[in-house]
């Protein structure tokens, strides 16, 4: 803990650095690290924004995002965040992240995530997931033609997402399984939250079904049944094309925010290559599909 962030804590708690204890570093997260400290006989985790977030996070969304979701029973409770990227959150006792192999876990996520996604809020600000393609593209400044080719072959699936996206709202765009919190409350009741609202945008919601997917490295009977227990088994096929096209855009999108996150020292070998072979998999799922759906 720095003296910036002891700063903020003496700042937002009105303590002295006497009453602040800290208690231990969590797992770091792939964009920033987070820790817990105790104040009295209450714990609360900091979230110290990592290298690199400034250039690819807009701070102001995220603290509009968080104030929609105020006393909304879906996010995690916001107690400090500001344009900087901290943030200070009540901590959640026995709190563990979704286990994506576990189909009860999964249900209860993707039940949230519809709750969420039915919402139905309105931004300004959107996620255009081919422009931050490009965007992280040129923030790594390394292009190769086998990437050239496979962006064209992503790009050439633009056409049906937009075809087929009837309605857009509030996405979560990093609706993953470690952002999806199981807990039980003080009546032992099973809740979950989900947090870190970062890219939070207007999107297609049906974006942040392939995001689970793809972090979640499901192979294709896995992401099927994902598909089926969001839409209680009622998915049109147009639908489900449509994610397999978003799955493939979304690989791709990681691959090139891996490669930026490569300059900044931090490496993500196996999830950066996991994340090509999905671009490249699902653009000739959702390719031959497409051209058999209108033989």
């Amino acid at each position: 803990m720095n003296e910036k962030e002891l700063d903020i804590i003496k700042k937002v708690f009105k303590v002295d650095n006497k009453d602040i204890t800290f208690d231990s570093c969590l797992k770091k997260g792939m964009t920033n690290k987070s820790y817990t400290f105790i104040i009295g006989k209450n714990k609360y985790i900091m979230r110290v924004p990592g290298k690199g977030t400034e250039s690819i996070i807009n701070r102001n969304n995220e603290i509009m995002v968080y104030n929609l979701l105020k006393n909304k029973e879906i996010s995690d409770d916001v107690i400090y965040i500001d344009r900087n990227g901290y943030k200070i959150t009540k901590y959640i006792e026995g709190a563990r992240c979704c286990n994506p192999n576990n189909k009860e876990d999964v249900k209860m996520c993707m039940r949230l995530l519809k709750q969420f996604h039915n919402e139905d809020f309105k931004v300004k600000h959107e996620f255009d997931i081919f422009e931050q393609i490009t965007l992280y593209e040129e923030l790594s400044n390394k292009k190769s033609n086998k990437d050239n080719l496979t962006k064209e072959h992503i790009f050439s699936l633009k056409e049906y997402i937009s075809k087929h996206t009837k309605s857009r709202c509030l996405a979560h765009i990093d609706a993953i399984p470690d952002n999806f919190l199981i807990y039980r409350d003080e009546n032992n009741n099973k809740k979950v939250k989900l947090i870190d609202f970062e890219y939070s945008a207007l999107q297609d919601p049906h974006i942040d079904i392939a995001m689970f997917c793809i972090y979640a490295l499901y192979d294709k009977r896995q992401i099927d049944e994902l598909i089926d227990i969001y839409f209680e088994n009622t998915c049109p096929i147009e639908i489900r094309i449509k994610i397999y096209c978003y799955i493939s855009a979304c690989g791709f999108l990681w691959y090139n925010w891996c490669k930026y996150k490569e300059l900044k020292g931090i490496r993500f070998g196996k999830y950066k290559n996991a994340q090509y072979k999905y671009a490249k998999k699902y653009y000739k799922i959702a390719k031959k599909m497409i051209g058999e759906l209108y033989e």
